[in-house]
């Protein structure tokens, strides 16, 4: 009987097979030497894709966000100085343009509770709407999956009380 034993030990009377097959699968394939830094980067890549996408996916609604309420505040503001809302829509679609966001695709609606809506005292409440869509979604997902996140601000400004009636 043949027996094997590790190095440095002494004859115990116990094989050392665990070690041999070590051994042997080194000698197979040639040792692991390199594949953790292959294994790091393949681990790495994914993972950091998906946290990369939902970066920029938070970003682009983010950016939305910012350019629908500053859209809504300066219609509101323009609309209640000047009482034009052609005015209020430029306004809009300027701060819109701001953040790179198309006017198109941007629903501005100017309401207020009193039928003369420019009179002394009454609040004018601007509600700006939006749909983001996702980044890198193919437009064949668009009625299955949500691929457009709905995005919409509202500001209320107040006419002046010392404003004369027009």
């Amino acid at each position: 009987m043949i027996r094997f034993f590790a190095r440095g030990q002494a004859d115990t009377g116990r094989p050392v097979r665990a070690a041999r097959r070590t051994t042997f699968r080194r000698w197979i394939t040639g040792g692991e030497r390199g594949s953790a830094i292959v294994e790091f980067h393949l681990l790495g890549l994914l993972l950091l894709v998906p946290v990369v996408y939902i970066m920029v996916a938070t970003l682009d609604v983010q950016r939305s966000s910012y350019g629908v309420t500053q859209a809504a505040r300066e219609a509101g503001r323009l609309y209640v100085v000047t009482g034009d809302l052609s005015a209020a829509r430029q306004a809009a679609a300027v701060a819109l343009r701001d953040q790179r966001l198309d006017a198109g695709d941007v629903s501005v609606n100017v309401t207020c509770p009193a039928a003369p809506c420019h009179r002394p005292g009454t609040e004018v409440t601007v509600t700006v709407h939006t749909e983001v869509a996702l980044p890198l979604v193919p437009d064949v997902l668009a009625g299955v999956a949500h691929t457009r996140i709905p995005v919409t601000a509202t500001h209320v400004a107040v006419v002046d009380r010392y404003r004369p009636a027009s």
